[in-house]
């Protein structure tokens, strides 16, 4: 099974009133987009190996980029080994298990697979640490990002993320990127380098009415999560409520 390639997997996310006072995400170059929803389609087993993807002035207007655009986007593509360029002959799909991808730790995909990751941030504040927090990092105090995901168009979770403040003692606001931890590698020089992921049911929060397709205190999926910096310290942690009718959580081995 695969899915046709087009541009209307391409999205500016722009579903939701954005308030000025609301912080705008930087969103990753388009051929980045591209990169990352072709990289996602191949780990769901939408594009598959040895698959021959369209000619590329046909996939350029498939995604309404100019060719130079696209071929930005193989050429990532091969850098990661999931893709090889004949010559005369085309681009072919390689699946390769050791490719990370800049949305590698977002493990939500859609019911059908794939779907390219974006984030319209709601909140950001440097607070104390509650006390219903569990333990991590080395300060009384976080910095917490309040966030809307979406798959593709559609919006999917609510995400709370705490980062420790030893990390930094304050957010650049403007510097935000579309992915948080592309963020903490470019602004912060912090890798998050291994995660552990608790799935379960929860009630979805009060804080989330209005922006997601759930009611508070509604039942939906749950992934808690912790991270863990290069120099191996548990520097964050977060919550994600998800709507199982639209996303499902999903952990490939490898």
């Amino acid at each position: 099974m695969h899915m046709d390639i087009n541009k209307s997997m391409v999205y500016q996310f722009c579903m939701y009133d954005n308030p000025s006072n609301q912080i705008t995400a930087r969103k990753l170059p388009v051929y980045l987009q591209i990169t990352e929803q072709i990289t996602r389609e191949i780990g769901a087993g939408l594009l598959v190996d040895g698959q021959r993807l369209p000619a590329e002035r046909q996939l350029a207007q498939n995604y309404g980029v100019t060719v130079r655009t696209l071929r930005k986007s193989l050429s990532r593509l091969t850098d990661l080994g999931l893709l090889s360029r004949k010559q005369g002959s085309g681009n072919y799909i390689c699946k390769n298990e050791n490719s990370h991808s800049i949305y590698s730790f977002f493990r939500l995909e859609l019911l059908q697979g794939g779907g390219l990751p974006s984030a319209k941030i709601l909140q950001i504040d440097t607070l104390k640490k509650p006390k219903t927090l569990p333990h991590f990092g080395s300060s009384h105090e976080g910095h917490r990002f309040r966030r809307l995901r979406f798959l593709n168009e559609y919006p999917v979770a609510v995400e709370e993320i705490w980062l420790d403040r030893s990390c930094i003692s304050k957010i650049n606001k403007s510097r935000i990127s579309d992915s948080l931890y592309k963020f903490y590698k470019d602004d912060l020089e912090l890798l998050i380098m291994r995660t552990e992921d608790w799935v379960g049911i929860d009630s979805f929060p009060e804080w989330g009415e209005d922006i997601l397709f759930l009611a508070p205190q509604e039942n939906c999926g749950f992934v808690e999560r912790f991270g863990w910096s290069q120099t191996d310290q548990k520097v964050e942690y977060s919550r994600t409520w998800f709507d199982a009718g639209r996303a499902r959580y999903v952990a490939r081995l490898r």
